[in-house]
């Protein structure tokens, strides 16, 4: 595979037989939410200077890592150049040089870097997923577009079934996987603020835990930092 040019076909989540594969096919290939899918397709074609030489992905993003895992890693949605370019959650920006260094230092990952679909990345225990699945313009989903791809991240929250500790990243992911247990169990979202290294038992041995996400204004602004992401990293009730 060329790494600059991805595809379905080169994609680990969507070559196998499983239900958790054909959920990921399914999401790349929908076209839902009209806003979204303009604003990825210009992305993927007028591209970012240093990333001219590349075919990006430009489609719905699939998680990634060990379907078996305790850990589930929520973001909010793939990065313009980053995952809606590579083809990977966490892959190719700033954000996920971050977040993949402290997972790689606390032994959650096998390098310390993501930078697209055929860099060897490995994550151990640990999946991610983002609750959208494709870039929003600015960033900033609707509601409606995020009541719409909640029907994705539901699936895969059933598939995902050894999940114990569910670390959301950013306020967005945090309500998303508040909003699926409320469906199950009779509380108020007001009754469970999100906030850095807040912890609450949402279901029956299901932690979830809340991070500030690690974006560049974050981690730039010190708002969020290495100490900070690798003491809630170690602190998370794995086997």
């Amino acid at each position: 595979m060329n790494s600059k040019h991805p595809t379905a076909e080169s994609h680990p989540m969507l070559r196998g037989s499983g239900e958790i594969n054909e959920l990921y096919r399914e999401v790349v290939k929908c076209t839902e939410c009209l806003r979204i899918v303009d604003f990825r397709t210009i992305i993927a074609r007028e591209k970012r200077k240093q990333f001219m030489d590349w075919t990006y992905w430009g489609n719905g993003v699939p998680g990634y890592g060990d379907i078996n895992g305790e850990l589930l890693l929520v973001g909010l949605a793939p990065a313009a150049h980053g995952g809606n370019r590579t083809g990977r959650v966490f892959t190719g920006d700033k954000s996920a040089d971050f977040l993949v260094m402290c997972l790689h230092e606390v032994g959650l990952a096998n390098q310390p870097n993501s930078d697209a679909l055929d860099d060897g990345l490995e994550l151990y225990n640990t999946f991610m997923t983002p609750v959208l699945k494709c870039v929003p313009p600015q960033d900033k989903p609707t509601a409606e577009e995020l009541r719409t791809c909640s029907a994705f991240f539901s699936r895969e929250l059933e598939l995902l079934k050894n999940v114990k500790v569910i670390l959301a990243l950013g306020k967005i992911a945090f309500d998303g996987c508040l909003k699926y247990y409320r469906q199950f169990y009779d509380y108020k979202m007001k009754d469970f603020p999100f906030g850095h290294d807040v912890s609450y038992e949402i279901a029956n041995e299901i932690i979830l835990k809340g991070s500030y996400h690690p974006s560049p204004r974050n981690v730039n602004t010190g708002r969020l930092n290495k100490n900070m992401m690798l003491k809630l990293l170690n602190g998370l009730p794995l086997k």
